[in-house]
């Protein structure tokens, strides 16, 4: 199991389907490990707030599909992929200025379906929402 936390190498492997919510999520690039997990902290920015000044929880769901987007291209090398489903359980608000830390982890790995669940936690490490997702590697060719 091999951990990296230098985020140039797996930028440089993202690059090419870094997509504008992924852009202004702001994720900063935390760690991964092979085979396991990925992690990111997201600013709890001011356009995210809902009227109660915490983060909505929309954007809380959207730092999930980005960070099970990441691990499933970093683990498969594929990036013909689209999430089947996403589901959140919300436990706690988290407000403006805080940072959302989004630690997301490989269930199984099959030929074509990825399982994964996620857990996020605000900086005082108090448990915000869990997550879980199944991604499918696309063929190419569908739909030609």
């Amino acid at each position: 199991m091999t951990r990296h936390t230098d985020k140039s190498p797996l930028q440089d492997r993202l690059k090419d389907v870094a997509n504008p919510c992924a852009k202004l999520m702001q994720p900063n690039f935390v760690e991964h490990i092979e085979n396991e997990s990925i992690t990111y902290d997201f600013p709890v920015m001011d356009i995210y707030l809902n009227p109660w000044k915490c983060m909505q929880g929309g954007f809380i769901s959207a730092a999930f599909d980005n960070a099970f987007g990441a691990l499933t291209i970093l683990e498969t090398g594929k990036f013909e992929i689209t999430s089947l489903d996403l589901n959140v359980s919300y436990h706690r608000p988290i407000f403006a200025e805080d940072t959302l830390t989004v630690k997301v982890y490989l269930k199984s790995k099959g030929k074509s379906i990825i399982s994964l669940w996620g857990e996020s936690f605000d900086s005082s490490k108090r448990l915000i929402a869990t997550a879980t997702s199944k991604i499918i590697i696309l063929n190419k060719m569908a739909g030609k």
